[in-house]
């Protein structure tokens, strides 16, 4: 049963900017369920099946697609049409050998960027924070809604904004990579979006003012950005392929 008062519907103008659909065709769009991501930084499954890949040309041939199985998030069958597909997900239709990730580009909008058979396993969750759970463990809340339980002498190697590789769906963590300087991020959200590069500085500020990082791209050029929205990939180098 619905939560008295939620919305269950969504008009295309008042659509995520993010989304790559067009605003005046039809009336509505699909709301995604509440689920790993929010609206903004993520994407309906139907609209990945036909809008993004092309593989239905009206929703019911992409619910049925759905229905069957034939499209992966994270190495799980989805078959809810409105299922939340976000950033640093991997969307893999076996049928066809296809993997991609979803990530921003430049403009903000969520794209599928295409990988390697290697990498469809392969997943960075962001640590958004911990806390402390029965049985004398701590819990790492993920970027992705997620969470993964680590025991009390594990807890210092797990930090906030530190990011976790972990092979997908087995849940299992492959390595741990610390947010400090010399750190590879992809930026997910702000002005700079979808820039990348080395963390060169991070500063502090007092009375809750959040903290701001410094980042040297490719070409030697500084920017800076918020630290929520530099995402670690890699220690010197990324572990996975970005656009």
């Amino acid at each position: 049963m619905a939560r008295k008062g939620a919305k269950r519907h969504l008009k295309r103008l008042a659509a995520p900017t993010q989304w790559y659909l067009s605003r005046k065709t039809y009336k509505w769009a699909i709301r995604p369920r509440p689920g790993p991501h929010s609206m903004k930084t993520s994407i309906p499954l139907l609209y990945i099946v036909r809008d993004y890949l092309g593989y239905a040309k009206t929703a019911r041939e992409a619910r049925r697609i759905l229905n069957e199985g034939k499209v992966l998030v994270d190495g799980i069958p989805r078959k809810d049409y409105k299922f939340p597909v976000g950033i640093m997900d991997v969307v893999s239709i076996p049928e066809t050998g296809e993997h991609y990730r979803v990530l921003p580009n430049r403009i903000g909008k969520l794209i599928l960027h295409p990988i390697a058979d290697k990498e469809a396993n392969v997943k960075p969750l962001r640590i958004n924070n911990k806390r402390m759970v029965k049985g004398a463990k701590v819990q790492l809340n993920l970027h992705d809604g997620s969470n993964h339980l680590v025991t009390m002498n594990e807890k210092d190697k797990y930090k906030t904004a530190y990011t976790v590789l972990m092979k997908v769906p087995d849940r299992e963590v492959i390595e741990v990579i610390p947010f400090e300087v010399g750190a590879y991020v992809f930026v997910t959200q702000g002005k700079n979006v979808a820039r990348k590069g080395k963390v060169v500085e991070v500063r502090g500020f007092p009375m809750g003012w959040p903290d701001v990082v410094t980042i040297e791209d490719e070409n030697g050029e500084l920017f800076d950005t918020l630290k929520e929205y530099a995402f670690v990939v890699g220690k010197e180098k990324p572990e996975i392929s970005l656009p």
